[in-house]
């Protein structure tokens, strides 16, 4: 089975929502491009929601790596949020956690956009 995707923009940011394996091949293929699509079209503010991510392996993980490091390089930005235990396990292992900001919920995320948003626009009026 290959991975879902939906998009939905919620307050300037874009929620991707995966259903699904994250695996090597046409799965992962999927996520690249799907990210490099909303980088394209100028989204600055990316949440991949993993709560209905069934299996992620190791294509998977260097999957988001790749998107995290391509975001960052072009001036957007991607959080994680709803992993499951496992999941989180393996990026805590593997100290992938320690390079994405990463949230309980979707709505968590989001609110973590609009702080960050927040907190950047009162530096700048000082």
């Amino acid at each position: 089975m290959s991975v879902a995707v939906t998009i939905e923009e919620v307050d300037g940011v874009s929620v991707v929502g995966l259903t699904g394996r994250i695996v090597l091949g046409e799965e992962s293929g999927t996520l690249r491009e799907t990210v490099k699509n909303l980088i394209a079209a100028g989204k600055q503010k990316i949440v991949l929601d993993m709560s209905n991510v069934t299996y992620i392996d190791s294509a998977g993980l260097g999957i988001l790596v790749a998107a995290h490091v391509s975001a960052k390089t072009q001036g957007a930005s991607i959080s994680l949020c709803a992993l499951g235990q496992k999941f989180r396990e393996v990026l805590q292992l593997t100290r992938l956690l320690t390079i994405f900001d990463v949230y309980d919920t979707r709505t968590a995320a989001i609110d973590g956009f609009l702080q960050k948003s927040a907190s950047k626009a009162a530096a700048g009026n000082q």
